[in-house]
């Protein structure tokens, strides 16, 4: 009986006109209020907005401007556990968003009003989450019949010949496939690789259905278009590879591949390593300085590391920055060494100013806020390489230090005591501390063991996919995190294959490896996590001082305990934050159905709107170029893992009568 909780174990500023560098006149010449061209408005993915109409003063006056309905529930199999993570991008007049079943949508950016849709009719067979987190957008050089060179990607000059498509919507699919759609019309472009659609499973060897998926949004400088792809954890170290690749976003043409377990990388490779680690999540982007920014995972499986070599863990758990123009390696940073514990570096690279230093911030599932100069990765801010629990599982080896940023503060606690267990009653409490005194803990990166380890944080992380937003103004960075355990146990082959012909498969098999694996949040009988709370957390960090400024729990128990009693105990979260240039901050993300906005300067909830379904994505904002209204967008249509109401819905907030905009 779960009163508060339905989890099951995860698995898994520049101006416009040079952050899309040749995308047409009327974009780049538009105020940068009035856009959001980028799944993190901009390629630097702060998810700052630079509008001022709604703000601390009158955001308690929003109210719903229109509805959409994608349909996506009732006209889909949802077994696949969906989740509705999309962030819409909005370019023009046209908001660009996908279903979690990889429909394509278009709607009016004032009204609402569907423009076209596209069903690429992807097969989910095999996928444990069905989600779509964004799209991206490409705009045609203006056709030059002198056809310079391209300053931003050399192997791509100017447009010398018209496309089929003079701005287009790529996406990729959960059943791997990158496509290409005109965005006035939604029509497949003809001139990208066969009829609009590009394989990425060529190469890739074997792949079971639901063992390679793309889940978030392509990356676009120029005219490239790269993408990583979610490889399935925990089911064998047979799996595809994990690579990176580039093709040309108006031809489809491939123009590099990375792959991270190769000894050496081939600029376009025929076959790619077997369970290299994977990049999933989302890319950022510096197009003056010709790099992407590629956050990583770790080689599958995630709990056992005995069979890795060297070379499948140099960029394992990193982040990494790639040449743009050849896929070449300029520099990459480890956040965790030999990873045991699925710490794959789940959230987007935030790129930033740091004390007058083009910087990058990368967070992280552990809590860390790296601080690296993004042209070099030079640490900004000191990591130290701190001594961390050993003695793994027989057959693996452990690290004997990990990296920790010492200058900046840590968004989760790094051990869990006795003192620390909680209950919501004395009983649950002791019921809790029995578990805690079973199991292996001795703070964080204590290795998985046969006798079952705490993991804290647990592999849904302190930071995500949601990852943070930086107020570029006030130099203000914002976090929301996670703070539950999770129990990680391995399984002895032997044990696991009786239990596996007994019909017992409440673990992950991690086949070519000694181990299977079980992964179960540490809650209590009751459904509560064993940790205490909050167990979801907002921060506020001054990047000027590196100091927190104000930390507060994110959510209630509204909607997941008995007659809705809502306590302000913070809850798990998925998505994450904007922040607005008149020093508010937007998320949903709780497992409450809620969107709320706090003031910046203090944390303060100063509005929040209920939701018909769970807030799972991570909300955007802008100023119609029409209407002068700034609109606050998020998606509604719940997580079916973290156990919040599903939905399909769009929502737009604006002010009933807002005054007229100074942008």
């Amino acid at each position: 009986m779960h009163l508060f909780f339905k989890l099951t174990a995860p698995r898994r500023c520049a101006v416009a006109g040079l952050l899309l560098p040749f995308a047409g006149m009327a974009l780049a010449d538009m105020p940068a209020s009035e856009q959001w061209p980028h799944y993190g408005r901009t390629q630097s993915g702060t998810r700052f907005v630079p509008a001022t109409q709604i703000g601390p003063d009158n955001v308690k006056n929003l109210q719903v401007a229109w509805t959409y309905r994608t349909g996506d529930l009732e006209t889909q199999d949802t077994k696949n556990l969906p989740a509705f993570e999309a962030t819409p991008l909005k370019v023009d007049d046209s908001l660009y968003f996908c279903t979690p079943h990889n429909v394509i949508i278009a709607l009016d950016a004032d009204s609402g009003k569907e423009r076209w849709r596209f069903d690429p009719q992807s097969n989910t067979s095999g996928h444990y989450l069905v989600t779509c987190r964004g799209v991206a957008y490409h705009a045609d050089a203006p056709v030059n019949p002198v056809n310079p060179v391209n300053p931003v990607n050399p192997v791509n000059p100017v447009n010398d010949f018209p496309s089929a498509c003079p701005t287009r919507i790529l996406a990729a699919t959960l059943d791997g496939r990158l496509l290409a759609l005109n965005a006035k019309t939604g029509k497949p472009c003809t001139d990208f690789g066969v009829n609009g659609t590009v394989s990425l499973l060529e190469h890739l060897g074997s792949v079971k259905p639901g063992f390679y998926s793309v889940t978030s949004p392509p990356t676009v400088v120029g005219d490239s278009v790269m993408v990583g792809g979610l490889v399935l954890d925990n089911q064998s170290t047979d799996v595809p590879s994990g690579v990176v690749r580039a093709f040309d976003a108006r031809t489809g043409k491939p123009l590099w591949s990375w792959d991270s377990g190769a000894i050496e990388t081939d600029q376009i490779a025929n076959t790619y390593t077997r369970g290299s680690a994977n990049a999933w999540s989302v890319f950022s982007a510096d197009p003056q300085l010709g790099l992407v920014y590629i956050p990583t995972g770790n080689r599958s499986p995630d709990y056992f590391g005995g069979e890795r070599s060297p070379s499948e863990e140099r960029y394992s758990s990193s982040v990494v920055a790639l040449e743009v123009s050849t896929g070449k390696v300029r520099w990459a940073f480890q956040t965790v060494h030999h990873d045991l514990w699925d710490y794959d570096v789940a959230s987007q690279p935030v790129l930033t100013e740091f004390n007058g230093t083009p910087a990058l911030i990368q967070s992280t599932k552990t809590g860390q806020l790296f601080v690296l100069d993004r042209r070099t990765g030079t640490p900004l801010s000191n990591v130290s390489e701190r001594p961390v629990p050993g003695d793994p599982a027989p057959g693996d080896h452990a690290s004997p230090t990990q990296p920790f940023s010492s200058d900046m503060p840590s968004l989760h606690p790094t051990v869990l005591t006795e003192e620390d267990i909680w209950g919501l009653t004395p009983i649950d409490r002791h019921l809790c501390l029995r578990e805690f005194r079973r199991y292996r803990h001795e703070g964080i990166f204590t290795p998985p063991s046969l006798q079952g380890t705490v993991n804290y944080p647990s592999n849904l992380g302190a930071s995500s996919w949601g990852s943070v937003a930086v107020d570029e103004q006030r130099q203000i960075l914002i976090a929301n995190t996670n703070r539950i355990a999770s129990i990680v146990k391995l399984i002895p082959r032997d044990e696991a294959d009786r239990q596996e012909q007994a019909g017992v498969t409440q673990y992950n098999p991690s086949y070519g490896t000694p181990y299977a694996v079980q992964n179960t949040p540490f809650l209590s009988a009751l459904g509560i996590p064993c940790t205490p709370p909050p167990w979801g957390v907002l921060t506020a960090i001054d990047l000027k001082t590196k100091q927190r400024l104000w930390e507060i729990p994110l959510g209630t128990t509204q909607d997941n305990a008995p007659l809705g009693i809502a306590l302000k105990l913070g809850m798990p979260n998925q998505g994450g934050s904007i922040v607005t240039a008149s020093g508010l901050v937007f998320i949903g993300a709780t497992t409450d159905n809620y969107l709320r906005a706090f003031e910046t300067k203090t944390g303060k909830e100063l509005w929040k709107a209920r939701l018909p379904a769970g807030g799972q994505a991570t909300p955007m904002s802008y100023v119609s170029s029409h209407d002068g209204r700034q609109y606050v967008i998020i998606a509604a249509g719940g997580h079916a893992h973290m156990g919040t109401t599903l939905g399909d819905y769009i929502i737009a907030y604006a002010l009933p009568n807002p005054e007229p905009s100074s942008e």
